[in-house]
């Protein structure tokens, strides 16, 4: 993975030394909150409900064992013994204190980390497939380009006020493992007819208040250019994107007035000052990047697929995590293995201090010292002997990290939403949590079959609903009644789609009653193995909408409510209330 230079590291300290100052002058008072507020904001650090929040740049999903133990120590030390994996391949601790903040970033300093842009209206940290490097199906490894990215954005003079956040996303395998349809710029590396390394470039995708799939702007554009093309579209955003309403300040909207035709030709005519100016990139520079992205010492590895199958046979467990949480690598007799932070009871995404230690343990045993986070809130060991799989799901196991529900029901997206964040309309965590209960039967869920659910608080989608096959999006709170709308039909990946909303919204206590509905209409018209979002396709939303709002549904409603009742103190106290 790439390491800091001598000139990384400076800025890096630098920057810590400088928000030093403007917390102890905040603190003291030279500083009023409004004037404090785009400096904290420029290292990460919100104000949320209860305290601050910080979010720490996790570049491309990478970390080293050394730096998630420092995220174990950070939790231990400066929060409340956990932290929140996001679907920005990041990491947000939600109780910190103004005053322990420079420490914490000299903290990560010392290790190579930092949480510069992960706020602000620039370009955020750059996300990307979190099996990079070691898919079957990739075509170039994304890494050198998503570290290219990642130094050419930081601190970038030109955007670092730009009309609103904006989001990069890459992928290099045939398969969209990153989301990159869903973002302001998606790229995916690919090779011509002739062998040649370039790029297609998808831009003006986003979700929030207006969620639209990306449109493609240029089919290839050669490895050498990509830099000055991707400069080119935020140089024309920066230049006619709207300031007057953040709301519609994303350059979704710019390309969407526009049209993707116009909004070529204006890039196209920018693209021509800068196409073979100083931003093209060389063979040494890519090289040079590439050189940090090297293969590890992997082995030539015999068969070991007997063994596999004796433990499977004789423990179902096993195999059901065999079957859901690991996955093909490109290297023969080794494996890709996601550990799942979606246990039933748990809040999606986080993890404790204990549970991170453990896993920096077994990077380091069985992975050589190296981890991915995931954009769905998970943890990658990316590269995994066969022969060591059986001793690895044991000790996972001991740190309640191998649920076998990889692509399932229960392995659930959400955002803290509204015990956290002051702008959610509604509780998340509490509801993947009701929801992971009523559906924690593996065999149930294997019957099921693959399938996405992603909860969010308010219409921001932090957790990413409009792609989810359900998506569920809170609306409203009030008189202690928390609404919530669910649609269906979305997707990520290479036939990405937006959900549409089925109707009127649901309290909390109905939602999981309308899962159950939504559920048993698949399963009564799929046709053979036929998954959720393909029957939804095939059928459309009718059926399902029919299903959910029948007449006996809200004669139900005190049934349900009963079912899935939250007590009334959970409204009043919230739930991480044994975290205070």
């Amino acid at each position: 993975m790439y390491r800091y230079d001598e000139y990384d590291q400076q800025i890096v300290n630098e920057r810590v030394k400088q928000f030093r100052d403007q917390v102890r002058r905040r603190l003291s008072g030279e500083l009023t909150e409004e004037e404090f507020l785009p400096l904290r904001l420029q290292n990460g650090l919100y104000m949320q409900i209860h305290a601050y929040m910080l979010r720490i740049a996790v570049p491309y999903g990478l970390i080293s064992s050394k730096q998630m133990r420092m995220f174990a120590h950070i939790a231990r030390n400066y929060d409340q013994g956990y932290g929140h994996f996001t679907t920005r391949q990041n990491i947000q601790f939600n109780w910190i204190k103004l005053e322990d903040t420079p420490d914490i970033l000299a903290d990560l300093a010392s290790v190579e980390m930092h949480a510069i842009q992960t706020s602000g209206n620039c370009v955020r940290n750059i996300t990307s497939d979190e099996f990079a490097g070691v898919a079957q199906d990739e075509v170039v490894d994304p890494r050198p380009y998503a570290e290219i990215l990642r130094q050419w954005s930081t601190f970038h003079p030109e955007f670092a006020y730009l009309p609103r956040k904006f989001k990069i996303a890459i992928s290099g395998g045939k398969e969209d493992r990153a989301a990159i349809y869903a973002h302001d710029i998606g790229l995916a590396v690919t090779k011509n007819i002739e062998g040649e390394t370039g790029f297609r470039v998808l831009v003006g995708g986003g979700l929030g208040r207006t969620p639209i799939i990306g449109n493609e702007i240029c089919e290839f554009v050669p490895w050498q250019h990509i830099l000055t093309y991707v400069e080119s579209i935020l140089r024309v955003y920066n230049q006619y994107g709207r300031r007057d309403n953040k709301f519609k300040a994303r350059i979704k909207i710019l390309v969407k007035a526009l049209g993707i035709d116009e909004f070529k030709r204006q890039v196209e005519a920018d693209w021509a000052d800068l196409k073979d100016g100083p931003g093209t990139l060389s063979i040494e520079e890519v090289n040079r990047v590439a050189s940090f992205f090297i293969d590890p010492s992997y082995e030539v590895l015999t068969d070991h697929n007997s063994k596999l199958n004796e433990f499977k046979a004789d423990s179902r467990s096993f195999s059901n995590w065999l079957l859901r949480n690991v996955k093909p690598h490109r290297i023969p007799g080794y494996a890709i293995v996601v550990l799942s932070l979606k246990k039933p009871g748990e809040a999606p995404g986080d993890a404790t201090a204990e549970q991170m230690e453990a896993v920096a343990n077994l990077a380091d045993r069985y992975s050589f010292g190296e981890l991915r986070i995931t954009h769905k809130q998970n943890l990658v060991l990316a590269d995994v002997r066969q022969k060591d799989l059986i001793r690895l799901w044991q000790e996972a196991a001991e740190h309640e990290l191998t649920t076998p529900n990889i692509g399932m029901l229960t392995d659930i997206i959400s955002c803290p939403g509204a015990e956290f964040c002051t702008l959610a309309n509604a509780r998340s965590i509490p509801l993947a949590k009701v929801i992971a209960e009523c559906f924690e039967d593996l065999d149930y869920q294997h019957d099921i079959g693959e399938i996405t659910l992603n909860i969010s608080g308010c219409v921001n989608a932090c957790g990413q609903h409009h792609i989810g096959n359900i998506g569920i999006t809170g609306v409203e709170k009030k008189d202690h009644d928390e609404w919530y709308q669910v649609s269906i039909g979305g997707a990520e990946g290479n036939d990405s789609s937006i959900s549409k909303i089925i109707g009127p919204s649901f309290t909390f206590n109905q939602v999981p009653e309308v899962i159950e509905r939504l559920i048993h209409v698949y399963l009564r018209e799929r046709i053979e193995t036929e998954r959720f979002i393909d029957t939804v396709r095939r059928i459309g939303h009718a059926p399902f909408k029919e299903h959910v709002y029948a007449t006996d549904f809200m004669a139900q409603e005190e049934k349900v409510a009963d079912k899935h009742s939250v007590e009334p103190a959970q409204y009043e106290v919230p739930y991480y209330s044994p975290r205070f």
